[in-house]
């Protein structure tokens, strides 16, 4: 979508295969329910609305994603407090307490 400000027009169409200034991407129930204000005229796209095909950026995007979600996370060292703070019952900001027999 984008606005024709000298002709008070609002122009609904396709997504966009490029980022181009001024122009927002709308998903098709808010594209087909768009409404301009008063004394605007709307000119919409007649057809489907088709998603635009894959860039390569778009692909290169992904594969990263994956890469990134693959790789795995290392553990942190246990140092010698935390394994004192088990011993005696306490998890991080928590402790238990035993109960009084």
């Amino acid at each position: 979508m984008t606005y024709v400000y000298n002709e008070s027009t609002a122009v609904v169409g396709p997504l966009a295969a490029f980022a181009e200034p001024h122009t927002y991407d709308l998903c098709e129930p808010h594209a087909r329910s768009l409404t301009a204000p008063r004394g605007w005229d709307v000119v919409r796209h007649e057809g489907e609305f088709e998603p635009p095909p894959p860039t390569t950026d778009d692909l290169v995007a992904l594969a990263e994603a994956v890469r990134e979600a693959a790789r795995p996370t290392p553990r942190p060292p246990e140092d010698d407090q935390d394994k004192q703070s088990h011993s005696t019952g306490r998890r991080g900001h928590l402790r238990v307490i035993p109960p009084n027999l």
